[in-house]
């Protein structure tokens, strides 16, 4: 028995009743693999790459026999761990192209009595479906402002309210500047990102707004999905707009926890937009402990950057509120009432 094929759809929705396997190689897995997914490989990295050279020079029958070879030794542990994480004897399970391999460990499990659901068309096929999911025009108001403005605590506020919201900087573990990586653990890869904010986005109801932050087209090392970005570029934008000196305690105390040489290493990522007179003039900010003066020479480059962006939008796509604070509690609060006033909501 190979194991039941199913369609991505079907796939993804016994995800939240079975367990998943990845039998690709570690290296495939770590560039990408469907959240929640373990992975037991049927061949790690370089005994794959003996198979694939074994097909390549003397075809399939001999590939196969070279495999079998290589897999034979680790055969029980592999079945043990599948065993481990079945659920009353049933697995979900996919590889590169639902074929070969996944339906090799399926065989292999099904003579032990476990059963398995194959992904139809395997990873690639998964792939295709969220990218489409994620490509598709959506109800997406987005939540735009100046540096400083505490717009994650706010979208956060918005979530608590009842909202949907997907926090595209949580998911890609940046907050998308130049100090962007401060306190931030290690990022997914694009493909890792763009798989983990699926299984955010599968969950919304697309007959309501989704709130996203305003963002470029890539977070750190992260980029968006392209369509995905385009959709954002061409959705609303509510925009907080406020002086620096509004601002600025919220900049330092975000991040005068941080040591000085993260701090001035940040500001030399954007030197040469700064210019050589400002970044010094930062960098001996942040050196003297002054850490106030070196965000205002820095929101100088970040302020115009932003207000130039917004001026690049469709003008009747933009929505400025001026606020005179920092507090998200208060600016939640505006944003969700001019959004009711302007019918920039979709039905709840």
């Amino acid at each position: 028995m190979t194991g039941k094929k199913i369609s991505p759809s079907e796939f993804l929705g016994y995800r939240a009743l079975l367990p998943v396997v990845d039998v690709r190689s570690p290296s495939e897995y770590l560039a990408g693999h469907i959240p929640s997914a373990v992975n037991i490989p049927l061949f790690n990295d370089t005994e794959r790459a003996a198979v694939g050279l074994t097909y390549k020079v003397k075809g399939r029958e001999e590939s196969v026999r070279e495999g079998l070879k290589l897999i034979g030794p680790s055969l029980g542990e592999k079945f043990t761990e599948a065993l481990r994480l079945s659920k009353g004897g049933r697995l979900l399970m996919y590889c590169w192209r639902g074929g070969m391999r996944s339906e090799s460990m399926a065989w292999m499990l099904g003579l032990s009595g476990l059963t398995t659901f194959l992904l139809e068309g395997g990873y690639k096929a998964y792939r295709n479906h969220i990218l489409g999911q994620l490509a598709s025009r959506r109800n997406i108001l987005i939540l735009g402002g100046l540096t400083g403005s505490g717009k994650t605590a706010v979208l956060n506020l918005l979530g608590d309210r009842g909202e949907q919201v997907a926090d595209l900087e949580d998911i890609a573990s940046h907050k998308g500047s130049a100090f962007g990586s401060l306190g931030q653990g290690q990022q997914p890869t694009t493909e890792q990102f763009a798989n983990n904010l699926f299984d955010i986005w599968k969950r919304f109801d697309f007959d309501r707004t989704i709130w996203l932050e305003d963002e470029s087209r890539n977070i750190g090392s992260v980029f968006l999905p392209e369509q995905f970005y385009r959709n954002m570029q061409e959705s609303p934008v509510i925009a907080l707009i406020s002086r620096p000196e509004v601002r600025l305690p919220r900049l330092v105390e975000e991040y005068c926890c941080y040591p000085v040489e993260m701090l001035k290493a940040s500001v030399m990522k954007i030197s040469r937009r700064l210019g050589g007179d400002r970044t010094g003039d930062a960098v001996r900010a942040i050196e003297s402990g002054d850490l106030e003066k070196a965000a205002e020479i820095v929101l100088v480059y970040y302020d115009r950057t932003y207000l130039y962006s917004l001026e690049q939008r469709k003008n009747h796509m933009v929505h400025r509120i001026n606020t005179d604070t920092a507090d998200p509690e208060i600016n939640a609060a505006r944003i969700l009432e001019y959004a009711g006033k302007h019918n920039l909501l979709s039905a709840d």
